[in-house]
């Protein structure tokens, strides 16, 4: 029986077109099931269960050296010359960017800088510890409310909320509802939303590494502004609080401020704090997110990183023309062939999950052409027609490895696995006859045929 199971018209008005040189892996499971498993054949007895664990691991190990790669991601390069990993990427056959004819140009990656780890320190060189007593890496100390460091929560000033007769009520998750009587700060779907706000009422986070004479910049966006203003202020580990300028009106704000500096009074907020505020005697209504605080020196996760990505790349900077490395013009001999080019390089971190480039590919189309396992998603669970003997190969392999009663066969399943692979690798290699002679044509060898 053939198995093509629909016409042609269907096939060239779907979407699912060049499919029939896969085999699916449940296809492969069962036709193991009915043909090498039962009485009188290799496997006696083995559940579907164990068939399909070793199925997915040999498509997963052939997936990684033997069957042919199709994935593949581009982006344009931001300014943070970074690109955050496929969420399915195991490891990457090639990275290159594209130029305007569409040609790609090999990147080629660095092992002489990385991206540390770089715990925050105060002006004493002290390193600054977190509330559960970790250390505080570099990068903001705030987004939306979640502290590096900070408990868990906004807080109302207890002063404001005890003036007050109006109940404070706190929405997690959801979409505020307006109470008229009731006015207070709300926290929504990591958006801090102010209602009906009174005179200083004010909302604020503990425990955050704020210290005196340290500079940190603040941005936060506000959207729904009614009337009043809303500062932002900071409490160093003094009790004495900096507080930005006021805003009324919507839009996105940042400003740097010094802890400690701007008034020697202290606050009824507890030391080392941050909180928003009603400034005005007028009630107010307005939402604020994308919160950051930074301070000021702190913003790159590494020192390495940074000097990495402003620096022009390694492999341009003499470009090995003037008299720097090479005394005599013209002279190319030791030149390194890794750093003689000028495609501009890249690191992945893989602390952060994140591609970093040089500073030449700001910009630029990036393609990351890159292998999974092939397990991601049930439409990718197929395999080649040309691996289909190298996985019934696999799994028979692995049952009989697991088992006692069929250790004596083992070697030879072992061998016939091999030769298996071999033979798939060969055939997915897609080596042509005329496609080799037409290269070898311009070689010092003419290859009759």
């Amino acid at each position: 029986m053939g198995l093509l199971n629909n016409a042609p018209q269907e096939y060239y008005e779907g979407d699912d077109f060049g499919n029939y040189q896969f085999v699916s892996l449940e296809d492969i499971i069962n036709q193991f099931m009915i043909v090498y498993v039962g009485e009188d054949k290799i496997i006696s007895k083995a559940s579907k269960t164990d068939v399909a664990f070793h199925a997915q691991r040999g498509l997963a190990e052939l997936s990684f050296d033997t069957l042919k790669s199709c994935k593949a991601q581009e982006i344009t390069v931001p300014a943070s010359l970074q690109m955050t990993l496929p969420q399915d990427y195991v490891n990457y056959t090639k990275i290159s960017w594209v130029d305007s004819a569409g040609i790609k140009h090999l990147l080629y990656p660095t092992s002489k800088t990385s991206n540390p780890q770089s715990p925050q320190i105060d002006a004493n060189g002290d390193f600054l510890f977190a509330e559960n007593g970790s250390l505080i890496d570099s990068g903001n100390l705030i987004v939306n409310g979640n502290f590096h460091g900070g408990s868990e929560g906004w807080l109302l000033n207890q002063a404001a909320k005890d003036a007050l007769p109006q109940t404070i009520i706190e929405l997690p998750g959801t979409t505020l509802q307006p109470f008229t009587d009731q006015s207070g700060w709300f926290w929504d779907n990591n958006r801090i939303i102010g209602y009906n706000l009174k005179k200083f009422q004010a909302i604020r986070q503990e425990n955050v590494p704020i210290y005196s004479g340290e500079k940190y910049k603040i941005t936060y966006t506000i959207s729904g502004y009614s009337e009043g203003a809303v500062l932002f202020g900071i409490v160093n580990e003094d009790g004495h609080f900096t507080h930005t300028t006021s805003r009324s009106a919507n839009g996105t704000y940042e400003e740097t401020i010094t802890s400690g500096l701007s008034t020697s009074l202290t606050t009824l907020y507890p030391a080392q704090s941050v909180y928003f505020q009603n400034a005005t005697s007028s009630e107010t209504s307005l939402t604020i997110d994308n919160v950051s605080i930074v301070r000021v020196g702190n913003e790159e996760t590494s020192n390495t990183w940074s000097n990495y990505k402003s620096a022009t790349p390694s492999e341009n900077q003499d470009d090995y023309q003037d008299d720097t490395y090479w005394k005599m013009n013209g002279n190319r001999y030791g030149l390194d062939p890794q750093h003689a080019q000028a495609n501009g390089s890249f690191y992945i971190d893989c602390m952060s999950g994140k591609i970093h480039f040089s500073s030449n590919i700001s910009g630029k189309t990036v393609i990351l052409d890159y292998i999974s396992d092939s397990l991601g998603t049930d439409e990718e669970m197929q395999v080649h027609k040309f691996a289909e003997e190298a996985m019934y190969r696999w799994i028979l392999h692995a049952i009989a490895s697991g088992r006692i009663q069929t250790q004596q066969i083992v070697p030879r399943l072992k061998k016939e696995k091999f030769a298996a692979i071999r033979t798939a690798k060969l055939r997915l290699s897609n080596l042509k006859l005329e496609e080799l002679t037409q290269i070898l044509r311009g070689k010092s060898k003419q290859i009759k045929h």
